[in-house]
């Protein structure tokens, strides 16, 4: 069964000072983009491939499409709420990382089970916190 991964997109985008704030939008296809290749090759250290990624979306980014390997997921609310409604619903009986920097998100994941890393780990990092 592959690995679900679920990549908190408001968080990792804003993680990094690249005036993506002028684009919420574009930053969310950006990111997406980006992360179409590890669904084959997996996240080195964290989760072999083949992983099913999950980009949550909200707000501006409410309308970024899948694409590439990637599930894009809006959220009608709290992007937080959607990503924890995700490790109830789809991560049990399998490995699944949550992507974010987040500490109460954190804790709600991993109290359902999930394994978290920060936006290190796709933005071209590694980063366990």
């Amino acid at each position: 069964m592959d690995s679900l991964v679920i990549v908190d997109a408001a968080n990792v985008v804003g993680s990094v000072p690249d005036g993506w704030w002028r684009d919420r939008h574009g930053a969310a296809e950006r990111l997406r983009d980006a992360l179409g290749g590890y669904a084959a090759a997996g996240l080195p250290g964290l989760a072999g491939p083949p992983l099913e990624i999950v980009l949550v979306v909200e707000g501006a980014a409410r309308a970024v499409a899948s694409a590439g390997g990637v599930r894009v997921e809006s959220a009608r609310g709290s992007g937080d709420d959607r990503i924890v409604q995700l490790v109830a619903d789809e991560g049990g009986g399998r490995d699944c990382l949550v992507v974010t920097a987040d500490r109460e998100l954190r804790r709600r994941v991993e109290a359902l089970g999930a394994r978290v890393t920060g936006p290190r780990a796709v933005r071209g990092g590694r980063d366990g916190a």
